[in-house]
């Protein structure tokens, strides 16, 4: 059975430490968090989730995602099974990463994908008990495959239709949207632009964009302000919450919100009743 991880997530890279505090998780428990996702390329040793799932009630803890360059299939099966206790709680986020950041060592992320779900099928790790990250069509399918379902990241509504499509209507769909919780178009575009520059330079989502109809005078200068507002949903609750049902509206099981403003939780307690 798949998981229920709710209709809203948040997605935080790093350690958490922001968030690492019981009275905090308890917090975005009772704010309609369903599930917290881990993200960048966190450990396969899983401590950080360890930690999260330890001190909270409800909360799903998901990574996203575990590098497949980085992370020995065993040591990630061998961990999961160390949370076998969280297993209702706990879903482990997989993904092939990107050629510039991994080097000479990525070749055929297809392919390596296969063999990783195929390491951790001998390793004992449920289908239920992991998600893809998932842009493409064949990776997509793969995840409906082999996998509870699919991560996108950085995603337009519009993917999140065709992620459906593909996916069918069973697998999970659990797309990330950045978002910034301000009406000042300046202020709120220099933000998206200063989060979205290093994506800029990774061909998985530049491709991604390019088929999603975004050209190359979108992806120059930092930015196109069509391609920032496509990326990062800003604005006022109402214009958040737009976005976000509009992704629900086009097939999404759950929206991993990563919120840009410095005070995060601020932005939750404001967001979240909106969404929840």
């Amino acid at each position: 059975m798949r998981m229920d991880i709710g209709r809203l997530g948040l997605w935080e890279t790093g350690t958490w430490a922001e968030f690492q505090r019981p009275e905090v998780l308890a917090e975005l428990e009772d704010l309609g968090i369903g599930a917290v996702w881990l993200g960048g390329s966190p450990p396969a040793d899983l401590r950080i989730p360890e930690r999260l799932l330890s001190t909270s009630n409800r909360l799903v803890v998901a990574t996203g995602i575990v590098n497949v360059w980085d992370a020995p299939p065993e040591v990630a099966a061998e961990s999961y099974h160390r949370l076998s206790s969280y297993a209702d709680r706990f879903l482990l986020g997989i993904g092939a990463g990107h050629r510039p950041m991994v080097g000479e060592a990525y070749t055929r992320p297809y392919e390596k994908l296969v063999s990783y779900l195929d390491a951790l099928d001998e390793g004992g790790v449920p289908v239920a008990g992991r998600v893809l990250a998932a842009l493409g069509p064949k990776v997509l399918k793969l995840a409906a495959e082999r996998t509870a379902g699919a991560h996108p990241y950085l995603v337009t509504p519009a993917h999140t239709s065709q992620a459906r499509e593909i996916l069918g209507a069973g697998p999970l769909l659990a797309p990330e949207q950045k978002v910034v919780l301000s009406t000042d178009p300046a202020a709120a575009r220099e933000l998206a632009r200063r989060r979205l520059a290093v994506y800029l330079t990774l061909p998985n989502y530049t491709n991604n964009w390019r088929r999603l109809g975004f050209t190359d005078d979108d992806l120059a200068g930092g930015g196109s302000d069509r391609l920032v507002d496509s990326m990062v949903a800003w604005g006022d609750e109402d214009a958040i919450r737009t976005r976000v049902k509009a992704h629900h509206a086009a097939g999404a099981d759950h929206v991993a919100l990563q919120v840009l403003n410095p005070d995060k939780l601020a932005v939750l307690r404001v967001l979240a009743p909106a969404l929840a």
